[in-house]
């Protein structure tokens, strides 16, 4: 069993990995004035998809 089987298996691991990607976005968004908003929630979602962290973007709790 690989690193991202045991990664997708644990609960705890992907909430975690959640509050540590939504707060890279706040910062990335903070340190760009907001400017690259978009690019930066398009990349977000790019590699949560990619690591199998797909979640609805139009919940407001996950912004």
């Amino acid at each position: 069993m690989g690193i991202f089987d045991r990664f997708k298996k644990s609960s705890q691991a992907q909430d975690k990995a959640k509050q540590l990607s939504d707060a890279a976005e706040r910062k990335a968004n903070e340190r760009t004035g907001g400017k690259y908003e978009g690019q930066i929630d398009d990349a977000q979602q790019k590699i949560e998809g990619a690591i199998g962290m797909d979640r609805d973007r139009d919940r407001p709790d996950q912004r």
